[in-house]
């Protein structure tokens, strides 16, 4: 492997060198102080959104009908236009939140959307104290980590892992041609950054989705009108995936206090800004920050000037997480919440120690691949 090949590490923060994503097949519980892997199935429902976290009440939106019970959408505080920035010979990403413009997004680190293709290839290499979170919208990511996990993560599967105190892996383009996705970085709290490691891995076809009115949701994580995604993220979060046909509407509640976001992957959406009766247009590969003033977001389909009823339709990634407002230092593969602590896991590491012991000795199955590149 060259060396410019060993600097292009994506999905990451820039000064990151390193990344994690990637999907398991089997389904598996492992021994105590190994990882746990699970694999869950979904059910289907109708459209009309309510969000309710695996956190504390506060946090949950919505009645016991399940009717949408937003009454006033958020403001528009920032929309950002990604630009496609090439790494190296094989990857590229549209960079969102872990820009200048917008360094993170409390609790959300980093939002991208990458494509990866041969000969790009990423070796053995470490992560703690955040969640990583793979959604593929065309191709797929081959896997192995170091307690012997390894399988394919396709179009349209998603895999949230939690890194806790310890993971090691290797990942590869799945196939020919250009595998693109969407990778989100989400920090654990300061409590939780030393937990056990844990993939929870959705197929394509397991992830529950819900249609009506021209609005159809995958609901990756959260709920959305009594359909609710089986994924416990670490950090209380939801995440849809909207495709709306020209015209059509989604008002979608959000808990008060949590950070908001919408990235448009394609076509042309409209956001209803705050209270009043104005629009924030977005197109394809657009950012867009909501304030917390409000109770949810509502998009539109439509043409770049809003008008309902008009344009190509959209699809539109909504992300929302519950903030932890704590003190976070960044250091390539590991996100923690002091230096001390960051150096502390460099050198539990490079020891293989205190979560990383099963690194000592192990090589991935992709890691000749690679070395022959």
């Amino acid at each position: 492997m060259s060396a410019a090949m060993s600097a292009c590490m994506p999905l990451v923060p820039p000064s990151s060198p390193l990344h994690g994503s990637a999907a398991m097949a089997a389904v598996e519980r492992l021994q105590p102080g190994a990882m746990e892997t699970t694999k869950t199935t979904g059910s289907e429902g109708t459209v009309g959104c309510v969000v309710k976290s695996h956190g504390n009440e506060d946090d949950r939106a919505g009645d016991d009908g399940g009717d949408v019970t937003m009454s006033r959408p958020r403001a528009v505080v920032q929309t950002l236009a990604c630009e496609r920035k090439p790494f190296c010979e094989g990857f590229a990403l549209w960079r969102s939140i872990g820009r200048p413009e917008l360094q993170e997004l409390d609790p959300i680190l980093s939002f991208d959307e990458f494509e990866f293709s041969a000969p790009a290839g990423f070796p053995d290499h470490p992560h703690r104290g955040f969640e990583n979170v793979t959604y593929m919208l065309e191709g797929g990511i081959s896997y192995h980590d170091f307690s012997g996990h390894k399988g394919t993560i396709s179009t349209g599967d998603v895999q949230w892992l939690t890194a806790g105190r310890g993971v090691v892996h290797a990942e590869m383009p799945a196939g020919q041609g250009v595998q693109r996705g969407v990778n989100i970085w989400i920090n654990l709290s300061a409590a939780d950054k030393m937990v056990q490691p844990r993939y929870q891995d959705l197929a394509s076809h397991d992830i529950p989705a819900v249609t009506a009115d021209g609005v159809t949701v995958k609901v990756i994580a959260g709920e959305c009108l009594r359909t609710r995604s089986p994924l416990r993220p670490g950090t209380p979060a939801l995440c849809l995936d909207v495709a709306l046909r020209p015209g059509a509407r989604l008002r979608q509640p959000v808990p008060r206090g949590w950070s908001a976001c919408a990235y448009v992957i394609h076509g042309e959406a409209a956001f209803v800004d705050g209270s009043s009766t104005t629009v924030v247009a977005a197109t394809a590969r657009t950012l867009v920050v909501f304030g917390g003033d409000g109770d949810g977001v509502e998009v539109r389909a439509g043409q770049a000037d809003g008008a309902a009823g008009q344009g190509q339709g959209a699809r539109v990634m909504l992300v929302a997480a519950r903030p932890h407002g704590e003190a976070v230092v960044r250091d390539g593969p590991f996100v923690m919440s002091t230096r001390e602590e960051v150096e502390q896991a460099r050198e539990d590491y490079r020891r293989r120690r205190n979560g990383f012991e099963m690194a000592d000795g192990w090589t991935s199955d992709h890691a000749s691949t690679v070395a022959m590149r």
